[in-house]
């Protein structure tokens, strides 16, 4: 049972420019994060775009909901930044009934070093294999569904609406 893993930037791939003190995208840390983590699950992964989630646009998340549609894989793992993954996870959930979708991201860039990211990327390898089909978001050991959930940006956590 494969895991497709698509790739759509976030925080988790964010590189810090030390010059110009910015962040920015450069390729995707995934590949070093399985090898890291030491899975052993069969994953195939496709980098769809690297985009910040906050300029993440209604078309881009159409790119991923076909990407969802197309691919062979009945679960997937959506790599994704935080501040609209909630919106994202509400596009697919309307969508998407027949496969087993889990977006996940991180709060701190993984190349930071101390990010949640390796752990949050774990876990929804983990979720996407236990769960029945549907959209979720798995981060910091917890698991939503698309339907309830957001992220509580005072408190820095994702939490159930309801």
């Amino acid at each position: 049972m494969a895991i497709r893993i698509l790739i759509t930037g976030g925080t988790f791939d964010k590189e810090y420019d030390e010059i110009n003190g910015r962040l920015f995208f450069q390729d995707t840390h995934v590949h070093e994060m399985l090898r890291l983590g030491r899975c052993r699950a069969d994953v195939v992964i496709r980098t769809v775009m690297m985009v910040d989630s906050l300029e993440m646009s209604d078309a881009d998340r159409g790119i991923i909901l076909e990407n969802c549609r197309q691919c062979p894989e009945e679960r997937i793992v959506v790599t994704h930044g935080t501040d609209t993954m909630a919106d994202t996870a509400h596009r697919l959930g309307e969508a998407i009934s027949d496969k087993t979708v889990v977006l996940t991201g991180a709060m701190v860039p993984y190349a930071f070093g101390s990010s949640d990211g390796l752990f949050n990327l774990g876990s929804a390898i983990a979720f996407a294999q236990a769960l029945p089909p549907g959209v979720y978001i798995a981060m910091n050991g917890r698991c939503f569904a698309w339907n309830n959930v957001r992220k509580n940006r005072q408190l820095g956590i994702f939490e159930a609406i309801r």
